[in-house]
């Protein structure tokens, strides 16, 4: 089967060689040129833009860092829509607000193609080891026809409704990543001025009723140490940043997500953006505490 991959960065990386390593010819694009050429280097087949990509694919992922993006690479110049896509399945992954999927499925549909949404839960490791969790929304037939290539990225796939559900799930996820962060940022930071140190904080948290997997992945980056790049600063905040927006659009106050939202945003702005999230706690220690 023919699969088009469009968005090469961290994620769409993995998973054009995840498919590729389970059998599927892959073909792929990136706006940013040094991101085909890495993957490129690797072997992919890169395309000269989305429609093309579209053009030579029978099912076609998208995986984009905003929403202003996917729109672009549906109906920009050379976008998806551009060419003849009858009958082709649109799998969108990316971390939309659900508006944004309300608005692309009609669009698709009057070209004569299918759209299901599924933004996952995990990251690169979990993309290689084909262990993703997938909150889709769309048609369930829509969505038996792209289990074919899914089942190869997950260990499960839940129908969370029609189109925006999918994404509605994953901000609401990522609401609770962003506030638990932001916890652990704050329990740091009251912890260091009362003069107990890292280490010590951090193997007692590790035993406390809030401790999580993530909190054991993240130990050594929260001790200061390197490690891998699982979803950096910049993004989250554009994904509590839509969630903020969501909620404003349907009448749900947000006040601790507008809390989180104020922090990242100061990380942003602190040239921590390109940070792995667990970096946040570091700079909430070093830049956003009172002296008295």
């Amino acid at each position: 089967m023919k699969i088009g991959i469009v968005g090469l960065g961290r994620m769409g990386a993995a998973m054009s060689q995840r498919l590729r390593e389970q059998g599927f010819d892959v073909i792929g694009w990136d706006q940013k040129a040094e991101a085909s050429a890495k993957v490129a280097a690797g072997g992919l087949r890169i395309a000269a833009n989305p429609s093309e990509v579209a053009a030579a694919s029978e099912i076609v992922i998208s995986s984009i860092t905003e929403d202003n993006g996917a729109r672009g690479i549906f109906n920009g110049a050379n976008g998806f829509l551009h060419g003849d896509v009858t009958g082709k399945l649109f799998i969108e992954m990316s971390t939309l607000q659900p508006m944004t999927g309300r608005e692309l499925a009609p669009l698709v549909e009057a070209k004569g193609a299918r759209l299901i949404e599924a933004p996952v839960l995990g990251t690169i490791p979990q993309v290689r080891a084909g262990t993703l969790f997938a909150m889709v929304g769309g048609d369930a037939e829509d969505l038996a026809r792209g289990r074919v290539v899914l089942e190869k990225m997950t260990r499960r796939i839940l129908h969370m409704g029609p189109h925006g559900a999918g994404y509605a799930m994953k901000l609401a996820a990522n609401i609770g990543l962003g506030a638990y962060v932001q916890a652990i940022a704050e329990s740091l930071a009251l912890g260091a001025k009362q003069g107990l140190a890292l280490d010590q904080m951090l193997d007692a948290l590790s035993e406390s009723a809030t401790a999580t997997g993530w909190l054991k992945a993240k130990t050594g980056v929260l001790k200061g140490e390197p490690g891998d790049m699982t979803l950096d600063i910049r993004t989250l905040r554009k994904d509590i940043m839509s969630a903020v927006a969501t909620g404003a659009l349907t009448g749900v106050p947000m006040p601790l997500s507008a809390g989180t939202l104020a922090a990242l945003s100061a990380a942003v702005e602190g040239d921590y953006g390109s940070g792995d999230i667990a970096e946040l706690p570091k700079f909430f220690r070093e830049a956003m505490l009172q002296n008295f």
